[in-house]
């Protein structure tokens, strides 16, 4: 998951828990420190002590960063024009935890972010000490590392170290993703946030690879990465989406508890499997082994869900804007000013648009048949 961290608080709120409170401290002190730790790009690039791997990064991300206010018109706020290095591999860890018989996430809420389906912490200790807990009370939970923090477009985020590994496309992605949350972020909604980030990381990337390589065949290569990372992770979700129906199905129906529960065993057993079948057909990387280890439980169903349910609604109001990103980002922006009920309607009627169109319009790869091959 690629999903930065979007809580922070630097004033506790009045009539908070103790706990609340020794959590927002926590979050609070994370913060800062992340802040503390920034360095001007420019500055660190000019320092002979920088390693060339890390040069190119900043470079890459730089070259990322132009393209997404010059050509995806995301906001340009000073936000990844300096860097930190965290010393860890992941800039935080979220906590996802769902009921024992429910794909519904437990949510949290703050005063900044509103309500969302992740509790996230700057340390895993803090992040695992959460989970067991949970844990203990019956619940489904997945912890997941963080490549990326946001603070919503509120301070100049950094780029990370923890970024520094990512290969081109995938940093330019996760920069594009992270910029769409500054464009547009409501509260209590995050399928809605989630479902338009993803949307813009992969129409900003299918824009990218044409303007980025100078050479037909370098563009083709990118292209055929991306587009045999892409297929595979649509056959991937699919996988996903049949387990998560056949779940639904299971929970809803009026069976005894230890009925369900080995019903639910032998449906997260077979989609491990139905991935391994697959794993095995494509030979060699990109794979998406994290999605199906021992891990995989309701939990990690409802985190992939939010990513994903509703891209193919903003596909289609992209194609209703005729492909105009500043009209795109006006019709969202339209839409999500809506009150709940009226918002659900129109991605419901999005949802149902773009089943019944002949397929994605916008974000998908350009290139149609690949060759298997590694991720660039």
């Amino acid at each position: 998951m690629n999903a930065g961290f979007r809580i922070f608080a630097l004033v506790l709120t009045m009539q908070l828990s103790a706990c609340s409170i020794g959590y927002y401290f926590k979050a609070t002190a994370g913060h800062l420190e992340l802040m503390r730790l920034r360095q001007p790009v420019d500055q660190v690039l000019a320092d002979p002590e920088t390693s060339p791997q890390l040069m190119r990064f900043l470079e890459q991300a730089g070259a990322s960063l132009a393209f997404a206010h010059k050509d995806l018109l995301l906001p340009d706020n000073g936000s990844y024009r300096q860097y930190s290095n965290l010393g860890r591999p992941y800039a935080v860890w979220n906590v996802i935890a769902a009921p024992e018989f429910s794909l519904e996430p437990v949510t949290w809420c703050f005063p900044i972010a509103g309500c969302v389906a992740y509790r996230g912490y700057f340390r895993e200790e803090y992040a695992q000490e959460l989970a067991s807990g949970l844990a203990g009370d019956g619940m489904d939970i997945f912890v997941g590392g963080a490549t990326a923090y946001s603070t919503l477009g509120r301070f100049s985020d950094p780029l990370l170290n923890t970024m520094a590994g990512l290969p081109a496309p995938r940093l330019a992605g996760l920069i594009f993703h992270e910029l769409a949350h500054q464009q547009l972020y409501i509260k209590d909604d995050t399928r809605f946030n989630e479902g338009f980030a993803s949307f813009v990381e992969q129409e900003g990337l299918r824009r990218w690879t044409g303007s980025r390589f100078d050479s037909g065949s370098d563009i083709a290569s990118v292209q055929c990465a991306l587009a045999v990372r892409h297929q595979r992770r649509t056959e991937a979700l699919e996988i996903l989406v049949r387990g998560r129906r056949q779940l639904g199905e299971l929970y809803a129906a009026d069976l005894a508890e230890p009925v369900r529960r080995a019903g639910k065993a032998a449906i997260f057993a077979d989609m491990i499997e139905q991935y391994l079948v697959l794993r095995d057909r494509w030979g060699q990387p990109p794979f998406f082994d994290g999605w199906f280890d021992q891990r995989l439980n309701n939990a990690m169903l409802a985190a992939l869900g939010v990513y994903d349910d509703y891209v193919p609604a903003f596909d289609a109001m992209l194609a209703e804007a005729q492909g105009d990103l500043q009209a795109f980002y006006h019709q969202a922006d339209q839409v999500a000013g809506l009150p709940r009920p009226e918002r659900d309607a129109e991605m419901s009627r999005l949802l149902t648009e773009a089943a019944s169109s002949s397929g994605p319009k916008f974000a998908r790869p350009l290139a149609e048949t690949c060759p298997d091959q590694t991720d660039n």
